[in-house]
């Protein structure tokens, strides 16, 4: 290797990342004893406890219509408006006298029932904005004047960076996604995406030879640790090795190669699209990656046609694949250390449309999920008497949700994140 450096800074070794792992990947791998003996003693996965607390984002994209979700059977105003995808009273899971489930969402019940998740009812924001692209930004930068260039969570990772280090690891946020969503960047902070596990794997590209000498030697098959030649690649081999686990493990992680006890793989096999990515993420956690922010996202809520088929298998695989991760949760005794939190970029109208689906609405509910909620109904439901715009008018800014989040959970003052004093809902007991 010549004297040039290929990388000159930490920083640019590690968001720049080769991008040779993928084209959102930032983590070189490291294999064999080299990553043990920079690890030193205390090795990764040895058991991070309670303090190691994790946050699971679940974006529901597209708007899911909330009132067929959380549906208020006792409302008149809700049959005479939805004439043809009313949810019939006798079919509703109920939950409260006036309040029920979309039957097909069993799994969510069951949850509820178990008080294992919470129901914020009629959450949005001032001056809601219907178009899927902007509500999604407001929803995910946490500001509905769109001031902020950074994401929500990306902010977090800035403001709690490890003392003395200049930004917060790529680790610390995996999202399940093709692009790191905006949710998740921050200033300095940089999240890992990707697909699937096999993501993780070398990839040339248009790389050239000098990226590709480097990335062998850093991985240096012999399994010792790579002999430096000048402090610039002792620089990159150390900061990159006591700042992130080897790709390979994450792959591994990913992937589910840990098994049970008994020898089968765990979870896996319902919930549709959203359970095969709820199940790596149970499977990363079971490997107890240091990662705080995991971010998958289930599609297909923009129900403008055809609503009423659509929308039950929307609401089964939801059910479902929540259902099997906190159950897998549970029997590993990891429940305490995870919350989950849905979001969706709107609700869809109230009145239905003449294609027989609904256009894009304002207001809907949130969902929480694990063991450390304070169960059941949060807010009232919103009253389809006093619409705003055709639309369920919002009680509650989710901003609220999102300071609950960051004070009870994350442990950091929500200001700080926030740009903005919101009073945190009392959702997660502390």
């Amino acid at each position: 290797m010549s004297d040039q450096p290929f990388y000159t800074s930490r920083r640019e070794f590690l968001a720049g990342s080769l991008t040779l792992l993928s084209t959102a990947g930032t983590l070189p791998v490291f294999l064999g004893r080299a990553a043990e003996a920079l690890a030193g003693p205390e090795k990764r996965g040895a058991g991070r406890g309670d303090s190691h607390r994790i946050l699971v984002v679940v974006q529901l994209a597209g708007g899911n219509d909330g009132l067929n979700t959380v549906i208020p059977f006792e409302q008149d105003a809700y049959y005479k408006a939805r004439r043809r995808l009313a949810i019939a009273k006798k079919d509703v899971l109920r939950l409260t006298d006036g309040l029920g489930l979309h039957p097909a969402a069993v799994g969510l019940k069951e949850l509820f029932d178990a008080g294992q998740m919470a129901i914020v009812q009629g959450v949005g924001y001032p001056n809601p904005n219907r178009s899927h692209f902007t509500s999604t930004d407001i929803w995910q930068c946490a500001d509905p004047r769109m001031r902020s260039h950074e994401g929500w969570l990306g902010r977090y990772f800035d403001a709690c960076c490890k003392k003395g280090a200049a930004v917060a690891e790529p680790i610390e946020a995996i999202a399940l996604t093709r692009e790191a969503p905006f949710a998740l960047q921050g200033a300095r902070f940089t999240p890992l995406a990707f697909e699937n596990a096999e993501a993780l794997t070398w990839r040339v590209g248009n790389h050239d030879e000098s990226a590709a000498a480097l990335f062998r030697r850093l991985n240096n098959e012999s399994g010792d640790l790579p002999r430096a030649h000048n402090p610039t690649e002792e620089f990159v081999q150390r900061a990159g090795l006591e700042a992130l686990l080897g790709a390979e493990e994450i792959r591994a992680a990913a992937g589910g190669r840990r098994r049970s006890r008994r020898g089968r793989r765990r979870g896996g096999g319902v919930g549709g699209a959203l359970g095969r990515s709820l199940d790596m993420v149970a499977n990363m956690i079971e490997a107890d990656l240091p990662t705080k922010v995991y971010y998958v996202s289930m599609s297909g809520f923009d129900t403008h046609t055809n609503q009423i088929g659509r929308h039950q298998n929307l609401m089964r695989d939801l059910g479902s694949a929540m259902q099997q991760f906190v159950r897998r949760l549970r029997e590993a005794g990891l429940l305490d250390r995870v919350l989950v939190m849905t979001f969706s970029e709107f609700g869809r109208r109230v009145e239905e449309n003449a294609s027989g689906g609904t256009d894009h609405g304002e207001a809907a509910p949130m969902f929480l999920f694990g063991s450390r909620i304070r169960p059941g109904l949060h807010m009232r439901h919103p009253d389809l008497r006093r619409l705003h715009r055709g639309d369920l008018a919002f009680g509650c800014d989710f901003r609220r949700v999102y300071a609950a989040v960051l004070r009870d959970w994350l442990k950091i003052r929500p200001a700080q994140v926030l740009k903005g004093n919101f009073a945190p809902l009392k959702i997660i007991r502390t």
